[in-house]
């Protein structure tokens, strides 16, 4: 039997600030580390940067996108995955992971949180909404910490 690497998916608004965009590829990188399959949306802001940082560190990062064509993914998704199917493949997001995390985020983000959590998963936030269910986390590290505490 082939062992499944862990996955994480990451939820992130588009339009982040500099500081975020920085510790989001901070944390892309750690999770490279950690050798876990990276999901994301494969846009920009935090999409981009936790992309650039798994990719960057060497692992693995797969864009589900909104659309129909390759080219919306950011140039560090290492697998885009074409839905057409707008928002509604962030419930995708959702059902392919075992950790979610959130950065940051507006509605679209939201929604996201709210299909994890109805799934059941756990949903670490770093500067995103604050929902009784999310757990907080500090920095990059600390995402990683609570990410293992919760699988």
């Amino acid at each position: 039997m082939i062992e499944r690497k862990i996955r994480i998916a990451v939820f992130g608004g588009r339009k982040i600030t500099a500081e975020l965009y920085q510790q989001t590829q901070e944390l892309g990188a750690l999770l490279a580390r950690e050798n876990w399959l990276v999901f994301c949306g494969g846009g920009g802001g935090a999409m981009e940067a936790v992309s650039r940082g798994v990719s960057e560190a060497g692992g693995t990062c797969v864009g589900i996108l909104k659309g129909r064509d390759l080219n919306e993914a950011n140039p560090w998704v290492t697998i885009p995955i074409v839905t057409d199917m707008g928002i509604s493949r962030n419930a995708l997001l959702a059902y392919n992971c075992d950790v979610a995390v959130a950065v940051d985020g507006n509605y679209g983000t939201l929604s996201e949180i709210a299909y994890a959590l109805q799934l059941g998963k756990p949903v670490i936030g770093l500067q995103t909404w604050d929902i009784p269910q999310v757990i907080s986390a500090e920095n990059p590290a600390d995402v990683i910490a609570k990410i293992k505490e919760n699988l």
